[in-house]
């Protein structure tokens, strides 16, 4: 079976669709290999279980930081492991829409588009992460109408005004949920001298991360080892420490946005008035996340369904639109 493809290429996880197949990729943006060779050694989940847990004789790498390309070599390998097996489901793939970052510069798309083609792909088209998502949200971007779109990754935020089927004005910022994994780990060190790694630090924030404080208290046994002593330990930590860290993250991005609505035209803020604010991405899960939007801004917040895939899905759909497809 031949068909093109959609892949979104994060920070955090890489996803590749397939019309009438749906995603059929779905794994780690990340890398493990040989550091004096370098060699890879394995991509995508297999890497990510190795995460922390390897000798000095491995290294697992994420090829993207803050939704921009910091080891073409990796990113190019990565990817062909990707498509490669991908292949398996016994597709030819000639062409591909990829998605980034709303605002990444020209040399680092190049990049992108010569590790995809270097994998196998004939044609590369590039689409900017906003407008994937706002399709992906089923919203009707060819029209003349303004649609606020914020899409909370791992490595960046991107938010973005569209209208006739492009972007009026737009922000990505590097403040996303990479950065609030980083600051529980500086914390846990900090109050309680213990050392985790990012993977912990990932599922603390899943499971207890809370935008906004609530009545009911949860708790998360965080393990790891004592920064002072060198020996196994663990910590009880709450809900409440968790929300002071991520909040403060989350204020920032809701401060970016009240900014992006200064500077959208007047026509398109009245239709945003009326429609409100669309946000994506698996950092927009986060309880309590719409709820402080909502808040500050004074419009309403809508989640999205599917806020993970909507990306990849959206650009999917947008296939048939491009004359080379």
């Amino acid at each position: 079976m031949s068909g093109n493809i959609a892949i979104d290429l994060g920070t955090s996880r890489t996803r590749i669709y397939a019309p009438k197949k749906g995603i059929i990729m779905d794994e780690p943006s990340v890398v493990a290999i040989e550091p004096i060779s370098r060699e890879i050694i394995a991509v995508g989940e297999k890497a990510y279980q190795m995460l922390g847990r390897t000798s000095k004789k491995v290294n697992v790498v994420f090829p993207l930081l803050g939704g921009m390309i910091c080891d073409y070599y990796l990113l190019e390998g990565m990817t062909k492991d990707f498509l490669k097996r991908s292949r398996r489901a016994r597709l030819i793939m000639p062409k591909a829409i990829i998605c980034i970052p709303g605002e990444i510069t020209d040399v680092q798309k190049m990049a992108a588009i010569n590790a995809i083609e270097s994998a196998g792909i004939r044609k590369v088209h590039v689409m900017e992460a906003p407008i994937a998502a706002a399709i992906g949200a089923g919203l009707d971007i060819e029209s003349p109408h303004g649609f606020f779109i914020v899409n909370v990754g791992a490595g960046t935020t991107d938010i973005a005004v569209t209208s006739l089927n492009g972007v009026v004005s737009s922000f990505s910022l590097r403040i996303a949920g990479d950065q609030m994994d980083d600051e529980i780990v500086k914390y846990l060190r900090r109050k309680y001298n213990l050392m985790i790694g990012k993977k912990t630090a990932e599922e603390i924030k899943i499971k207890i991360g809370l935008v906004l404080p609530q009545v009911k208290k949860l708790v998360f046994r965080a393990k790891g080892r004592d920064s002072v002593l060198g020996l196994p330990k663990w910590v009880d930590i709450t809900s409440e420490e968790i929300s002071q860290i991520i909040s403060s993250i989350a204020s920032r991005i809701v401060s970016n946005i009240g900014e992006m609505l200064e500077l959208t035209p007047p026509e398109l803020v009245g239709d945003i008035l009326t429609d409100g604010i669309y946000l994506s991405g698996g950092c927009a899960q986060l309880q309590g996340f719409k709820e402080l939007i909502s808040q500050v801004t004074g419009l309403k917040v809508h989640l999205v369904e599917d806020p993970t895939g909507c990306v990849v899905k959206g650009a999917a759909q947008s296939i048939k639109r491009f004359h080379f497809i």
